[in-house]
């Protein structure tokens, strides 16, 4: 490794956390250095993926590190960075450990499960100011979704009024010990999954929501599971609105047995002079004016030249990664804050509880200390 070189390591050695080890192996003058996990198999795989990539110059020198708990690894100095993958209920006692060592950190979303626990990660990290905290909401870094919010935010339909997303997709994905079929585990789906989009909402509107109204169940999958004689309690379906106030609004539509789709995610903003869309996995991203109506609609497929490992989020962890690293480098402040992680969560748990108790909740009720 040359004296430039940033060594990575991860806490976490399940889907994301290999996700984000692939990615950071494609990444000049960066190397995954060391990995915690409790779960012996998950260190195995972790092995396999460094054994099984192609050589880099250096990589057998450096090895891989593995580590039973992640409070050895921040100590035996090995890490100029860490990224935290580990499950969602985890991070709230992870996150202080990796602050206190002053190491900059990259956290997957969610942030927490839950309000209480975001606040008090922020409160954590307050008291290490110029420490790079930085949450994965990766879903801003897709090239067709970056390339819509940079036609909404310059002005390329006017002032945004109304943003849907669409996400209809296959169910949760197994995971280590299953421990994502549980709300208590995940903070419900609606915040596991759906913070990436309520994240997107505010960018777009660059706006704070006032209140969220939802509907939703669990309809199809997993009922035939149980756990200890305990069933999942997970969402599969749920349709979302949320208000920003001054005639603005997004919808969330989410289905999660829609396997027999084409996009798997559809995003529109339509603003007072026109309307832009993106889909994935196509890339394909559109944008028309008002006033020339459907024939002046001009489409495109949006690539990245960027890209050197597409991975899991059509090249969307790579970019994200390439942020963070600039980051580190510069000392610069996070392009997505523990401030945006929080108000993600916060959406998601207003959605659960408008679920759960057949009403609309507003933000101001939900961040209440």
């Amino acid at each position: 490794m040359g004296v430039d070189d940033v060594r990575y390591g991860i806490i976490g050695a399940g889907m994301m956390g290999l996700e984000h080890l692939r990615n950071i192996r494609a990444i000049e003058h960066a190397e995954v250095v060391a990995v915690s996990d409790p779960f012996e198999p998950s260190l195995e795989a972790a092995r396999a993926a460094v054994a099984g990539s192609s050589g880099r110059p250096g990589d057998s020198e450096v090895g891989l590190h593995t580590f039973t708990d992640h409070r050895a690894m921040l100590e035996s100095g090995l890490c100029d960075a860490v990224v935290i993958a580990s499950p969602n209920m985890t991070h709230a006692s992870v996150l202080p450990d990796v602050l206190e060592a002053g190491l900059p950190v990259l956290v997957e979303k969610p942030l927490c499960t839950t309000v209480a626990d975001c606040r008090r990660m922020m409160e954590v990290a307050e008291r290490a100011p110029g420490q790079v905290v930085w949450v994965g909401l990766e879903y801003r870094y897709m090239p067709p979704v970056a390339r819509l919010v940079r036609a909404v935010r310059s002005g390329g339909i006017g002032r945004p009024l109304m943003v849907a997303i669409r996400e209809h997709r296959y169910p949760f994905l197994v995971k280590v010990g299953d421990w994502n079929r549980f709300n208590r585990n995940t903070g419900g789906t609606l915040v596991e999954k759906c913070c990436h989009f309520f994240d997107l909402m505010n960018l777009l509107f660059d706006a704070t929501p006032v209140r969220v109204m939802a509907s939703g169940s669990q309809s199809v999958n997993h009922l035939d599971e149980s756990y200890d004689g305990e069933r999942p309690d997970i969402l599969d379906n749920a349709m979302v609105i949320v208000e920003y106030g001054d005639h603005r609004r997004a919808s969330l539509d989410l289905c999660m047995f829609a396997e027999a789709s084409r996009e798997s995610e559809e995003l529109s903003v339509v603003g007072d002079l026109g309307k832009a869309e993106a889909f994935l996995p196509s890339g394909r991203f559109r944008l028309g004016l008002r006033a020339e109506g459907p024939a002046g609609v001009h489409e495109e497929t949006v690539h990245d030249g960027r890209v050197a490992h597409q991975g899991f989020h059509h090249g969307a962890s790579y970019l994200e990664h390439l942020g963070f690293l600039e980051a580190i480098r510069s000392g610069g402040p996070p392009e997505v804050s523990l401030a945006d992680g929080l108000m993600s969560v916060a959406m998601g748990v207003a959605a659960q509880r408008s679920i759960e108790q057949g009403r609309s909740v507003t933000l101001d009720e939900v961040l209440a200390p």
